[in-house]
């Protein structure tokens, strides 16, 4: 909830000035096999480093995006990974921590060639298991990055946009999750978990008067249950400290009897720890501190929730995201593992207590009620919960635009 650590302003993009110097390539910190450089379709390359948490599963480090025309990276993320899988059955009987207690991370999967198709499979050191060959870094087609065709003449411009995409397959039970992040073309990071597998046999109980009916007549029920995901995300932006969040909230206007609506939009910075709902016309950014683009404007990333499905069932699965003062020891968002001190909280929810906000992480939240059908035998098909990080201002132009149109950032003529 907001409360009163937030204050009201106007729409801005204020920002302080860009570096100046060099910057050195955000995978500078790792070796080979864990760096992954990858030039797309269009000119943009996106670099990182990876690492294996025996409770998260895969982490990515020093996230760099470098569009066409961009003399270096820029620095997106400073870590990012899996945060909780959280997974409480409708009846009450069951609940878990996939992450923290379940196993996750000592559940990764070998991946066949098929599985990766057109990229390759990464050897993955697993603690106290050994080597998997368990993360795949491919590429794939995404379809349109954009179509605009010419006013005059039956010319188009159009190009197909294009993925690099990491992913590794983690068992817990009979659920098999799949963590995929996605980065784009122009710009956009997207993060997935799907779960398929299996549904878990000892779920079929037609007495708990909960269930779907699974397989034939009403003998077997599978039990409904909640998938909570949480994602943690260190940003860093422009490889400094200081990011600023803000939350923007639109309102509308009735019209009069003659007339249209209008609609006004606020800016609300987040100045300290924050437990946020996602509503209706309402997003927020994180800021860098330091990083502006070519037309002066602050870099900063927009957090779009996917479709989700709020649990009231936990304090911690109440909320949409998180945004808490960075702390080494608070990794997980339910169920923490890590000493933070003698009764220290262990989930997300506790760790919003007032504190001003001066190095964030971000802690996002998507939620997916599964009531299992029919269809859901046998194998599960993927069914998937996520969201993306949308670039606001971190180029001055589309970092795709075709070189015939690079004269027209804020002026477009009349006629294209």
């Amino acid at each position: 909830m907001l409360g009163g650590a937030l204050t009201a302003a106007g729409p801005t993009a204020a920002g302080a000035a860009p570096p100046t110097g060099s910057t050195p390539p955000p995978t500078a910190g790792c070796s080979a096999p864990h760096r992954v450089t990858q030039e797309l379709a269009g000119g943009t390359t996106w670099s990182m480093c990876w690492h294996y948490d025996s409770s998260a599963g895969l982490v990515l480090d020093e996230v760099g995006y470098q569009p066409r025309g961009e003399a270096r990276p820029i620095r997106v993320l400073t870590s990012a990974k899996l945060a909780q899988v959280h997974v409480p059955y409708d009846d009450g009987q069951a609940e878990y921590d996939d992450i923290t207690g379940f196993g996750f991370g000592f559940g990764l999967q070998n991946l066949k060639p098929a599985e990766c198709p057109g990229g390759s499979i990464r050897s993955v050191k697993v603690p106290d298991t050994g080597r998997v060959d368990g993360l795949c870094v491919t590429t794939r087609s995404r379809g349109h990055a954009y179509r605009m065709a010419k006013d005059q003449g039956t010319g188009v411009w159009h190009e197909e946009g294009r993925d690099l995409l990491l992913y590794t397959v983690n068992k817990v039970s009979w659920y098999e999750y799949i963590t995929e992040w996605r980065f784009s073309s122009d710009g956009t990071v997207s993060a997935n978990v799907g779960a398929t597998g299996s549904l878990s046999p000892g779920d079929y109980d037609a007495g708990d008067g909960r269930g779907w009916p699974i397989g034939k007549g009403a003998e077997d029920h599978a039990v409904s249950h909640s998938h909570n995901v949480f994602w943690r995300l260190n940003f860093g932006l422009d490889g400094g400290a200081g990011d600023r969040i803000e939350q923007y909230d639109s309102a509308v206007t009735p019209p009069p009897a003659q007339g249209s609506p209008t609609t006004r939009t606020t800016r609300t910075p987040v100045t300290r720890e924050l437990a946020g709902d996602a509503e209706a016309m309402r997003w927020w950014r994180v800021v860098s501190a330091k990083g502006r683009n070519a037309a002066g404007h602050a870099r900063s990333w927009e957090i779009a929730p996917g479709p989700t499905t709020r649990h009231a069932g936990r304090p911690y699965t109440r909320h949409d995201v998180y945004f808490t003062q960075n702390r080494a020891c608070e990794q997980f968002a339910s169920n923490n593992t890590l000493d933070c001190g003698p009764n220290a909280p262990d989930s997300v929810d506790e760790w919003v207590n007032g504190e001003r906000l001066v190095n964030p992480v971000v802690w996002v939240h998507i939620g997916f009620h599964h009531i299992a059908r029919d269809e859901d035998q046998q194998p599960m098909p993927v069914h998937w919960q996520g969201f993306q990080l949308a670039p606001r201002d971190v180029t001055a132009m589309n970092p795709l635009t075709p070189a015939e149109l690079a004269d027209q950032n804020g002026a477009p003529p009349t006629g294209s």
